[in-house]
């Protein structure tokens, strides 16, 4: 294995890792019984939508890191970028005075660093420049 695949296979497995737990997290808070939904508390539905159906984009850039797939690089980008934009609507949404548990900006927080990191990483996948297209 290549210097350069190694973390690339790391970057794949938290990424499937972070999306499983995610799927998990986001179907208690969205399906789960009224329990499961009161402990979410002041959740912002936009923010718990996108974050539920981003898991399982996460897993799927993360098999195709780990399968060294070139798209799985631009996915990973395009989760990043849309991690962010969602996180400044997020900031929006506070900003006008609306509903909201700090333990979103901290999770919101995470979830960009994690994606911007793994993007970065995704970029040094070996082979990428020769299997694109020309």
């Amino acid at each position: 294995m290549s210097g350069a695949r190694l973390p690339v296979r790391i970057a794949g497995l938290v990424a499937i890792a972070f999306g499983l737990l995610t799927i998990i997290s986001g179907g208690r808070a969205l399906f789960g019984d009224a329990a499961a939904r009161a402990a979410v508390g002041a959740a912002v539905p936009f923010v718990l939508w996108f974050n539920f159906g981003a898991g399982f984009a996460y897993v799927a850039a993360g098999a195709g890191l780990l399968a060294g797939r070139p798209w799985s690089v631009t996915l990973s980008a395009l989760i990043a970028l849309a991690t962010l934009l969602v996180f400044a609507a997020f900031g929006i949404h506070v900003l006008l005075g609306g509903a909201y548990e700090m333990r979103t900006v901290g999770a919101m927080t995470l979830r960009s660093v994690v994606w911007i990191v793994i993007a970065f990483v995704a970029r040094r996948m070996p082979g990428r420049a020769e299997r694109s297209p020309a």
